[in-house]
């Protein structure tokens, strides 16, 4: 998508994922700070809301280590939400962790999935009239996945959450007889997932049309390559490069560079392309129909894997002896715009990016990423500055891999990039100084979209950062405060977006099941009072 149409030209948003909500019962999920949280875009005048992929997660609690491509991380889903639905009771709910403190997403596992899990069997056994219908039609709109991926989390919960090459052979196989016999004995455990997906997809619309209705698009993110552990995998071993075993053969990651010396052997499964290129990428299609079902805006992640992909010998145990291997890009977004006309895509183009990779975004019109916590190492990083930027671009002060404009400072800028910071923006005088200067400085730029994640907002250190990728764990658990969400941070970035032509309005967006104003709002007050 190119983002220098008229009247749609320039755009300023807040980078939050959803389980960094305040929400009640452990995780940030789809219910009332959900909705407070778009009421603040409005009133700073943000018109987009970003978020990582929404995906189940495996180990690690990575939204990009995903169990399916398709499905909606269950965790998300809000039991208030479902309380006011009626399909569980209100005294069922009350002994979950308050909206407070870090995401902890086992005991989230534990406490609160079994109870979204009751309220599916509820809806099974009283759900009837238009609720019913929908349900059916979701399940019917869906069925390319949706019965697999029931099938997946049942097994998987049944092998105590072992990867799907572990199981027996005769399910990890698919053979017919097993994959029967699970249908005719386990059919209400195999309901009980599509209900809770069926609840992940009615909460998400009616959050995405309150988006919609208060004129903030959301932008979503789509990781390239999917886990080995993952319904995609089990479900079509023949789009990946296994072996007889179904075991992979060759897997993903990235060269030696600068930063690590033996490169980073990611382990994901390649794609065998040319096979999805003989099926005119049907599997693709599909992820990216699901995915525009879901979000007004895509974010591409890894982008240069489309131009070509760093493969890597299964039993390698680094990334050094991998080799380039030329993907079809070009094909593959030719397909896509065949079936879907207009792709509002943005490509992740960080790191080493060759002429190739870049011809292939800008043939297709995407917009690329700037950092501007990159811009002042070195002047081989001075096109991630303000000066160098055109238009078609998307401008972060950091994203959900750095630390925080605050933490960057603190910690990490050394003393010569201090001094480029000083030179480059203003004197920095004392350290809160410098979060304002790097929204001021993206905001000023001439990038169509400018996305400031909220610990930039809410001028927060690096204890608020969201993933260090080197670190093996304890990512991904940074959640705001329920009062963090100050008037004055949305008055400062409103009076921002004003001066730097960032505040137009337009008509709500078309596409989403958009319901009622009124109904929402009556929704969200009924919600409001803790449980």
């Amino acid at each position: 998508m190119s983002m220098d149409r008229p009247g749609k030209s320039r755009m300023s948003g807040v980078l939050l994922h959803v389980t960094s909500l305040p929400s009640y019962g452990g995780v940030g999920d789809f219910g009332p700070a959900a909705y407070a949280f778009v009421d603040f875009l409005v009133s700073a005048k943000q018109r987009l809301w970003q978020v990582l992929p929404l995906s189940p997660t495996g180990y690690g609690n990575s939204p990009y280590s995903a169990l399916s491509a398709f499905a909606g991380n269950p965790l998300l889903v809000s039991l208030e939400r479902l309380v006011s639905d009626g399909w569980i009771e209100r005294d069922r709910i009350g002994g979950l962790p308050g909206d407070f403190g870090p995401a902890d997403f086992g005991g989230a596992t534990e406490r609160k999935l079994p109870l979204i899990e009751e309220a599916a069997a509820n809806f099974l056994d009283r759900a009837e009239g238009d609720v019913r219908t929908r349900f059916q039609k979701f399940c019917n709109e869906n069925i390319s996945w949706l019965p697999d991926y029931a099938m997946f989390s049942v097994l998987r919960r049944r092998y105590a959450y072992a990867s799907w090459h572990e199981w027996p052979p005769e399910f990890a196989q698919r053979k017919d007889d097993a994959l029967s016999k699970l249908l005719n004995e386990s059919g209400r455990e195999l309901a009980v997932e599509q209900v809770v997906q069926f609840f992940f997809n009615e909460q998400w619309a009616a959050l995405r049309a309150y988006c919609s209705q208060s004129d903030v698009r959301i932008m979503g993110d789509v990781a390239i390559f999917v886990s080995f552990d993952s319904a995609d995998v089990w479900t079509n071993p023949e789009i990946f490069e296994l072996d007889e075993n179904r075991m992979p053969t060759r897997v993903s990651g990235v060269p030696p560079d600068y930063f690590s010396a033996t490169g980073q052997r990611w382990g994901n499964p390649l794609y065998r392309w040319g096979f999805l290129q003989e099926r005119g990428f049907d599997w693709w299609v599909g992820r990216i129909r699901r995915a525009l079902a879901l979000y007004d805006m895509v974010r591409l992640d890894h982008f240069r894997g489309f131009e070509a992909f760093w493969s890597i010998a299964a039993d390698e145990e680094t990334a050094i002896n991998g080799q380039w291997i030329k993907a079809p890009g070009q094909e593959l977004f030719r397909r896509l715009k065949e079936v879907f006309g207009e792709l509002p895509f943005i490509a992740e183009d960080l790191g080493l990016i060759t002429p190739e990779v870049d011809e292939l975004r800008e043939h297709f019109g995407m917009p690329g990423m700037r950092i501007l916590q990159f811009g002042f190492a070195d002047r081989g990083g001075h096109l991630y500055l303000p000066h160098r930027f055109v238009p078609n671009t998307v401008v972060y002060t950091g994203t959900h891999d750095n630390n925080t404009t605050l933490g960057w400072w603190q910690q990490d800028a050394t003393p010569w990039e201090r001094t480029c910071v000083q030179n480059y923006l203003q004197p920095i005088r004392h350290d809160g100084e410098i979060v304002w200067a790097f929204i001021r400085a993206a905001a000023r730029s001439v990038a169509n979209l400018a996305i400031y994640p909220l610990q930039d907002v809410l001028h927060l250190d690096g204890a608020a950062r969201m993933n260090r990728p080197s670190a093996g764990e304890g990512n991904w658990t940074w959640r705001y405060a329920p009062d963090a969400l100050h008037p004055d941070f949305a008055f400062q970035l409103a009076a921002l977006m004003e001066v730097t032509d960032r505040d137009g309005y337009e008509q709500p967006i078309e596409g989403t099941d958009a319901g009622k104003p009124t109904e929402d709002a009556h929704l969200r007050a009924e919600l409001g009072s803790s449980v």
